[in-house]
């Protein structure tokens, strides 16, 4: 197993480092910025913000701070786990969306009429517009080729660990579930987001990989 010093030395020499750190952080800024339109919108986001919005609201800490706590967690578990998870991009991950997206809502409430988030002359348009985009941001990020999100590395440990004769796709699945379930649980309610976000994001990680490939 590798240690963390040799896989950020493997990420160092990377010759095309600076433009993917410069894509994945780009991404990732994205992501926070559409989140918190999601967030606002209450359509729904995806099984992991879900969980940590509500988790965040029962315990009365903010979407950021509450966001970087848990991702800690299971930061550590990914380090004992399969320290190779672990790249630039997971450390951007864990630390930056949370608080762009509380920033982000907090100029909202400023600069954005009382009820642009409620009228649904607006609601919906502008939850599809956070929706694809933050799909497409996500779909960059994670062909960036950077390490993993905690959230997501935790699965691809787990399945291979314990049943790797079990298809990936329906242990993510579960996995997610899991996620909604705890959200419901400390008091949120899911939308249609989380399965628009289920049906489009796989597609979209897909079609996003092969331009980036050709693009080089």
């Amino acid at each position: 197993m590798k240690s963390i010093r040799q896989i950020f030395d493997h990420y160092a020499k990377d010759p095309m480092i600076r433009k993917k750190l410069i894509t994945v952080l780009l991404a990732v800024i994205g992501m926070g910025i559409f989140v918190s339109i999601l967030i606002e919108a209450a359509y729904g986001t995806d099984p992991c913000t879900f969980m940590n919005l509500s988790l965040s609201t029962k315990l009365q800490l903010s979407y950021g701070t509450w966001s970087v706590l848990i991702n800690i967690v299971l930061l550590l578990i990914v380090f004992f786990s399969d320290p190779e998870k672990i790249g630039p991009g997971t450390l951007f991950n864990m630390i930056l969306i949370g608080y762009i997206s509380d920033f982000c809502r907090y100029i909202w409430g400023k600069i954005l009429p009382a009820d642009f988030f409620t009228n649904p002359a607006t609601r919906i348009p502008v939850f599809l517009f956070g929706l694809l985009c933050f799909i497409f941001c996500a779909a960059v990020y994670m062909n960036a080729d950077m390490g993993v999100a905690p959230y997501d590395a935790l699965p691809l440990i787990a399945q291979k660990r314990f049943c790797p004769k079990f298809p990936f796709r329906f242990f993510r699945m579960a996995y997610d579930f899991l996620a909604i379930l705890i959200g419901c649980l400390a008091g949120g309610r899911p939308g249609i987001g989380i399965i628009l976000m289920a049906l489009l994001l796989g597609s979209a990680i897909t079609m996003v990989g092969k331009r980036m490939h050709s693009l080089g």
